[in-house]
C-alpha cells in the first residue's frame, strides 16, 4: 500500500472540508470527506445518527467507516472525532500523511456557532473547551505535518501543506 493520501484532522471549525477541496484542486488529487460516508453508508445526518445511536455508536461506525477507506492520490477531510478510532487512525496512518489542522480554542469557538446542528460529538455536561482539550493531545500524537491554522488563510494552508508534502515524496 502506498502512502499518497493527505489526511486532514483536527476540531470541527477548523476548515478541514473547506482547505481540503483546495487542497486537492492544487495537488492533483481527489477529495474525499468521510463524514459524507458516514452519512452515506447510515443514511442519515450527523447530529441524527448521534442522536439515534449515541456517541459510542458513533464512534464505532466512525472508526468502521474510517479504516476501510481505500482511495490513492486523494486529500481525506475526517470527522473532528476520528482520533477516538484507533483502528481507522492506524489505517490512515498507513495510506496518508496525517495533516493537523490547528487552531486556537478562541477560534474554533469563534467559528463554530451551534455545535448540536454541525453533528459535534459532545458528551453529557462536556463543553467545547472540554471537548478540545481531550483532543488536542490525540492530534498531535497522530500528526505527521501540524499547521497552526490562527490568522492564516485557506490559500496559506493550502500552500503549506503542498510544500511540506512534496517534502515527504
Amino acid at each position: 500500500m502506498k502512502k499518497n493520501n493527505i489526511i486532514l484532522i483536527g476540531m470541527p471549525g477548523v476548515g478541514k472540508s473547506s482547505a481540503g477541496v483546495v487542497l486537492a484542486k492544487v495537488m492533483g488529487y481527489k477529495f474525499l470527506d468521510s463524514d459524507l460516508l458516514i452519512q452515506e453508508r447510515e443514511n442519515g445526518l450527523l447530529k441524527d445518527i448521534i442522536a439515534n445511536k449515541g456517541i459510542d455508536g458513533f464512534i464505532e461506525i466512525e472508526n468502521d467507516v474510517n479504516k476501510h477507506i481505500d482511495v490513492e492520490n486523494t486529500v481525506v477531510a475526517t470527522g473532528g472525532s476520528v482520533v477516538y478510532g484507533s483502528d481507522a487512525m492506524e489505517h490512515l496512518k498507513k495510506i496518508g500523511y496525517i495533516v493537523y489542522l490547528k487552531a486556537s480554542f478562541e477560534e474554533i469557538d469563534k467559528r463554530l456557532g451551534n455545535l448540536t446542528g454541525r453533528g459535534v460529538v459532545l458528551k453529557e455536561g462536556q463543553t467545547l473547551k472540554d471537548l478540545y482539550d481531550e483532543r488536542v493531545p490525540l492530534y498531535e500524537k497522530y500528526a505527521d505535518i501540524t499547521v497552526e491554522e490562527n490568522g492564516m488563510t485557506i490559500g496559506e494552508t493550502v500552500a503549506f501543506i503542498a510544500d511540506k508534502v512534496k517534502g515527504f515524496e
